[in-house]
């Protein structure tokens, strides 16, 4: 790994807050998968950011659009509609396969879970029933949904009537969840808690057990949606329609573009004033959320990045040291026998891969779904290196 230059790290300490720390790459440039850093070392970049570039990086179509778009109108605010904002809400109802699907965009995943948080409020009723090891945003409201205490105990008081059970425990939910009930959300994958993925039939049971008492049920797929999973929002292999879903990441195609889709006629709606943001879906990120789409399903990439999924889970579960291989297409969580996964990532950036440790035994890795076979199988084989030189084997 490359580091970072002298002046970058006095510069960052001069300007930046230090919520990130200060990162040990400076990356100027990227052409696909590849990126290169400011000492000029290139790297495959296996972690997309954070499953957000899902062309990569300067991906032919997503320059052009927003090339065209930036050329000839850029941002109108929302008293105004525009043709690529009104393009991509219809594309987005129609990948819900559900006509009475409405869209709301905003400009980043928290900022969509905040809106159905709000929108949960036209119930009548306050009580939230969200997850365990969840991620759902930073803001105080996204951050009451998310169950990651050491993100919460900072900021605390937080919002009152939320619970927090145990992911893929339906039990748990049955206790928890009443006629009292606003909405339960959950993520089809926990992303930020090392790629889990619930038991089969867990999303669909969650569908009978909000149809019984009333509550909307909604599903995070910021980091499972666009395609990722090898279909376009994540859930769809359990056959179950939630009333809410949220989007941010991959929608805009590397840009700044979130989106909260209500689906059924009996979910609520916001009235003309009751919500709002000044960026969301302007023209330009809207047309590269389109031509996302458009590359997407004109090369079949959700097909592939289903056999790629399969690929890595038995190339990568037969390397000593990995204990299991969870996820679905293209995001990917390896989990190790050991709390060596910081270490992990760091030797795999030293020999010019990408990835990220969102816990001490896991590694994340979600690549844009322009991967390449011959660049999964230097992955492999960079990983199984990176584990003899980390655990001496």
């Amino acid at each position: 790994m490359s580091p970072v230059k002298k002046s970058t790290v006095t510069t960052w300490n001069d300007v930046m807050q230090l919520n990130y720390g200060v990162p040990e790459i400076n990356l100027v440039s990227g052409k696909g998968l590849v990126v290169t850093d400011s000492e000029k070392k290139k790297y495959l970049d296996f972690l997309g950011g954070i499953a957000t570039n899902i062309l990569g990086h300067a991906h032919p179509a997503i320059v052009k659009a927003v090339s065209t778009q930036v050329a000839k109108l850029g941002h109108v605010s929302n008293f105004y509609s525009h043709p690529s904002g009104l393009a991509l809400a219809k594309k987005l109802q129609e990948m819900t396969g559900d006509n009475t699907a409405r869209v709301f965009f905003c400009n980043s995943g928290a900022e969509a879970n905040e809106a159905a948080l709000k929108l949960s409020r036209k119930t009548g009723k306050t009580r939230i029933v969200a997850t365990t090891g969840a991620f759902h945003g930073r803001t105080m409201g996204a951050l009451s949904l998310t169950g990651q205490e050491s993100k919460r105990a900072p900021f605390r008081p937080l919002l009152k009537d939320i619970k927090h059970v145990p992911f893929g425990d339906i039990p748990a939910m049955y206790k928890a969840v009443s006629k009292k009930t606003a909405m339960v959300i959950v993520e089809p994958i926990l992303g930020e808690a090392g790629v889990v993925t619930p038991p089969d039939g867990y999303l669909k049971q969650l569908r009978s057990l909000c149809d019984q008492h009333g509550v909307l049920l909604v599903f995070d797929c910021v980091q499972t949606g666009m395609g990722r999973t090898g279909n376009w929002f994540g859930y769809e292999h359990e056959n179950v329609r939630p009333d809410v879903i949220t989007l941010a990441k991959g929608i805009g195609g590397g840009l700044p573009l979130g989106a909260m889709i209500t689906l059924g006629s009996k979910t609520p709606q916001f009235a003309p004033g009751e919500h709002g943001t000044t960026f969301g879906g302007n023209p330009i990120a809207a047309a590269a959320g389109l031509a996302a789409i458009s590359v997407i399903e004109k090369n079949r990439l959700m097909a592939q990045a289903k056999s790629f999924e399969k690929r890595l889970k038995i190339k990568i579960s037969a390397i000593r040291g990995v204990r299991e291989v969870r996820g679905r297409g293209l995001l990917i969580g390896i989990a190790l026998d050991g709390e060596y996964a910081k270490e992990l990532a760091a030797q795999l950036a030293k020999n010019g891969f990408l990835v990220n440790a969102p816990n001490l035994e896991t590694i994340r890795i979600a690549p844009a779904l322009i991967v390449t076979k011959a660049q999964i199988d230097k992955f492999i084989v960079a990983f199984a290196k990176a584990m003899k030189e980390v655990t001496n084997g």
